[in-house]
């Protein structure tokens, strides 16, 4: 008896332990957008996108108004999903701040964009997640973008 008792603990125990949270599960999504973006590999990103998920960026126009700017994301993918010899754009998320409130997350994610290890741009990326039965979805991604004011 006692041993069986032993044996279930520890099963508990190890299977525990090998889950991921759901922070681990809304990182992993985050980061598939991103290797995705840097092997050129459109349907690794699609896989860790919500069907409708749109694609918003907040800055400022020459004229120093601030503007809103909506891109489709199947343009962002056709532009991400173009090989271009000798090119790789790389996305560095510096941080996490993951939100859960049940199905709903929001991932706040301060980045260093590079093009071939040259720094281009930073900013901050806010992922609007849903857990589906597939897994943790990115339905919205709201980003910044700026030159200055940036930490390398």
């Amino acid at each position: 008896m006692m041993k069986n008792l032993f044996t279930i603990l520890f099963l508990s125990i190890t299977i525990s332990s090998f889950a991921q949270t759901d922070e681990d599960q809304i990182k992993a999504s985050i980061n598939q957008v991103f290797d995705g973006m840097r092997k050129n590999d459109t349907t690794l990103i699609r896989q860790a996108l919500y069907p409708s998920c749109f694609l918003k960026s907040i800055g400022k126009n020459k004229n120093g108004e601030v503007k809103l700017q909506e891109d489709q994301i199947i343009d962002w993918l056709k532009s991400v999903g173009t090989k271009r010899d000798g090119v790789v754009l790389d996305e560095r998320l510096t941080a996490y701040d993951i939100k859960i409130d049940g199905e709903m997350a929001m991932a706040w994610t301060p980045y260093e964009f590079y093009v071939n290890d040259k720094f281009n741009h930073c900013g901050v990326d806010v992922f609007t997640m849903m857990k589906t039965d597939k897994g943790w979805k990115i339905v919205g991604i709201v980003d910044t973008r700026r030159k200055d004011n940036c930490k390398k």
